[in-house]
């Protein structure tokens, strides 16, 4: 949330022996506060550092193959971008041209953020800012390229329906760029909501035996998975990208509305699908068939702007009446609904890709809402000065902290664990897992 530069910290560490720890040989700026713990790592991959205001940093980290040095940058998440510069950086380290690496990170540390979409030059390199306001596009985004090639689509519906229903999630891979990949990519396919919970795209082996009562999505590498299976976890999603299997204890996908799950299959399979946003638009989609009546349930009278959970529910048919009245529960949807709040309640509206998709479905004809835009139009939003001066601050507060400050709790008592000596807890089984499994194309991306 406001970013003061492009990137907080480039590091570049070193294994100087196979006796030797890791050890940080040079960064930018040099004198970057935080303490930072080096771990063993393997190939491209990201990382996330959440804060106890769930605010998230980016780390991207390269290491070729055979190489004992391990480039990693901070900040934003600009995965392709970063990806990028790190390639050029480790080639300045590697041909020893100093000067030009020193130059690079200077203007990029001191580049005022770029607009998105906007080709931002910096020597003899150029990128371009993601815009967040577009659908993620094959192959050009690497997390959903590698996802949508590593796991089949009955194996990514239920992993759609498990995060959905905001379950405990574990995703295992041999190679740690997949892994991440398939993190960042299933995650993203949550788009206009977001993973609300513990998330963790690479767990250090350090943390394998701290326990987390409450939901998560977490990769672990292939070689910690022995010990992760030891440990006989209670209730748990397990995604095996290498071997394309699925084991859950849960019939999440059935507990989805059949038209909608049935619809969103039909796109995936279609190869139509395979290039360009016909993925993600597939899975915004279906967002829209189970969310995008919210609208019809946001009462206009009265200061401030409202959600009316009963109306929500109860203006829809039997199948999806029963699974809104879960919805209405999870945080996801809970900080969706916060989220628009705040926008109308500020008189700004929002104009996104969700609401573009709902405009040309069923619930376009939503008289309410449009007579809201036409009134701000004429107004200017003039209008919605005087709400947000007279709106009541309990009443926005109390659904803040269900949704925020819930999550900010859960956040502090998963960092208060981990300050703590991890303990081995073992966990028992409620019931045989359903095995997913269809034979793998040994299909891969190689990490550029």
């Amino acid at each position: 949330e406001s970013p003061e530069s492009t990137f907080e910290v480039y590091l570049e560490v070193a294994k100087p022996g196979q006796h030797i720890s890791l050890e940080v040989q040079r960064q930018f700026p040099a004198d970057y506060p935080d303490q930072l713990t080096i771990n063993q790592v393997g190939q491209n991959f990201t990382f996330v550092l959440t804060d106890i205001e769930s605010k998230q940093r980016f780390g991207f980290c390269r290491l070729s193959s055979g190489a004992h040095t391990c480039y990693c940058i901070l900040y934003l998440p600009w995965f392709e971008v970063f990806y990028k510069l790190l390639n050029i950086l480790a080639d300045c380290t590697v041909k020893g041209q100093e000067s030009q690496w020193q130059e690079l990170l200077v203007s990029l540390h001191t580049l005022p953020i770029p607009e998105p979409g906007v080709p931002v030059h910096l020597g003899h390199s150029f990128f371009t800012v993601p815009d967040i306001r577009e659908l993620p596009s094959i192959p050009e985004n690497r997390n959903l390229t590698e996802y949508f090639v590593a796991v089949d689509v009955n194996n990514m519906l239920h992993l759609y329906a498990s995060m959905l229903y905001e379950r405990r999630i574990l995703i295992c891979c041999s190679k740690l760029s997949t892994l991440t990949a398939c993190v960042h990519g299933s995650a993203a396919m949550l788009y206009p909501m977001y993973w609300q919970h513990v998330y963790i795209p690479v767990l250090p082996q350090h943390l394998l035996d701290y326990c987390a009562p409450m939901p998560f999505l977490i990769g672990v590498h292939s070689s910690l998975m022995e010990k992760v299976q030891g440990m006989a976890l209670d209730d748990v999603v397990l995604l095996n990208v290498d071997t394309n299997t699925l084991e859950t204890p849960y019939d999440d996908l059935q507990s989805l509305p059949n038209d909608v799950v049935s619809s969103l299959k039909s796109r995936l399979k279609k190869v139509s699908t395979t290039t360009g946003d016909g993925v993600a638009r597939a899975f915004l989609k279906s967002q829209v068939s189970l969310f995008g009546s919210y609208r019809n349930a946001l009462q206009f009278e009265g200061e401030p702007i409202t959600f009316n959970e009963e109306t929500f529910i109860n203006h829809r048919s039997s199948a999806m009446r029963q699974f809104l009245q879960n919805a209405i529960q999870l945080q996801l949807f809970k900080q969706f609904i916060d989220g628009r709040l705040d926008l109308l309640n500020a008189g700004e509206g929002f104009n996104d890709i969700f609401e573009d998709e709902i405009n040309m479905g069923e619930y376009a004809s939503d008289r309410t809402y449009h007579q809201w835009l036409l009134t701000v139009k004429k107004g200017g939003g003039a209008i919605f000065q005087t709400v947000k001066t007279k709106a009541n601050p309990a009443m926005k507060t109390v659904y803040k902290f269900q949704a925020k400050d819930h999550a900010k709790m859960r956040i502090k008592e998963v960092k208060s664990r981990l300050k703590q000596k991890p303990v081995t807890v073992h966990f028992g089984q409620a019931r045989p897992p359903t095995l997913l499994k269809r034979p793998s194309s040994n299909m891969s991306l190689e990490s550029s």
